[in-house]
C-alpha cells in the first residue's frame, strides 16, 4: 500500500470502530496532537478513540484524504454524533461525562498524517475554531 492508502485504511478502521486493526497501522512512537491540550501517545489516543466510540456510537468522522507530499498525507475530518453513552476522559484527566443525549457537529479540521516505513508516526490536527474536543464539549453543554 502507498502512504495515501495506509492513511485511508486507518481512517476506515477508526470509522468502523476496528481499533485492533488501527493499532497495527500505528508506529510504537505514534503521537497525536493539535485538537487536545497536550500531545498524546499511541495507547492514550487509542483509548480515547475507543471511549469516543462508546460515548457516541453513531460517530461519523467524515474523513477525506486530500493529498500526499513526501511522508505527509493531508486530510480533513469533521466529527458529528449523538452523546448517548458515558464519555470517559480520565486518560487525559478530565473525568467521565454522563450521556447528555445531545448531538454535536464540529467544524472541519485539516490534518497532517505522517507515514514512515508503512506505519503512521504522527497525526497533527491544525487547530480550528469550532472543532476539537473543546468544541464538542461546548456543544454538549459540558464545561
Amino acid at each position: 500500500m502507498n502512504k495515501r492508502e495506509i492513511v485511508q485504511a486507518m481512517m476506515d478502521a477508526i470509522q468502523k470502530g476496528d481499533f485492533e486493526s488501527t493499532k497495527t497501522m500505528l508506529a510504537d512512537d505514534f503521537q497525536f496532537s493539535g485538537s487536545i491540550p497536550d500531545p498524546i501517545n499511541k495507547e492514550t489516543w487509542l483509548g480515547m478513540s475507543v471511549n469516543l466510540k462508546a460515548a457516541f456510537p453513531d460517530i461519523n468522522y467524515h474523513f477525506k484524504v486530500i493529498g500526499t507530499q513526501g511522508d505527509i498525507v493531508r486530510s480533513t475530518t469533521q466529527l458529528s454524533g449523538t452523546h448517548s453513552g458515558s464519555f470517559n476522559l480520565t486518560n487525559i484527566n478530565m473525568g467521565i461525562i454522563p450521556a447528555t443525549n445531545k448531538t454535536f457537529s464540529s467544524k472541519p479540521e485539516k490534518t497532517k498524517v505522517t507515514v514512515k516505513e508503512n506505519k503512521i508516526t504522527s497525526w497533527v490536527v491544525e487547530p480550528s475554531d469550532g472543532a476539537g474536543l473543546k468544541a464538542i464539549l461546548g456543544q454538549l453543554g459540558v464545561k
